[in-house]
């Protein structure tokens, strides 16, 4: 069964910077949309970030637009979200998942178009 894996949450003061990764050990992240989410107790799950099968193809939501990079390397099938500028909203726990109905991102991010959802990384914004 796939299961992805996230990694490089952590606790930061505001201003600072994380960068997660996303592995999935025996499927290709290359192929298929894949999206960083993020959820705070009590509310949905939020689309953070995607990158489509070209690496080109990205999407970002308003709220992480001009701080946050997703990019991914085909040689070691791993994503990255590179967060900058981190303020204490972004305080969540950071989920990657697979759209395997799409190659390519779209404006809308939706949590029950993805699959193979991790355990997920905890990243906390606070002095």
């Amino acid at each position: 069964q796939v299961q992805f894996v996230e990694s490089g949450g952590g606790l930061v003061q505001p201003g600072g910077s994380l960068r997660l990764s996303c592995v999935a050990p025996g499927f290709s992240l290359d192929y298929y949309a894949i999206g960083w989410f993020r959820q705070v107790p009590g509310k949905e799950r939020e689309g953070v970030s995607c990158i489509g099968h070209s690496e080109s193809n990205t999407h970002y939501a308003d709220s992480v637009k001009d701080r946050f990079a997703i990019s991914k390397d085909k040689a070691t099938n791993t994503v990255f979200l590179q967060m900058d500028s981190l303020k204490p909203e972004d305080t969540a726990v950071y989920y990657c998942a697979a759209n395997l109905m799409r190659s390519r991102c779209i404006g809308t991010m939706t949590a029950h178009e993805y699959s193979y959802w991790g355990q997920g990384a905890q990243v906390t914004v606070s002095s």
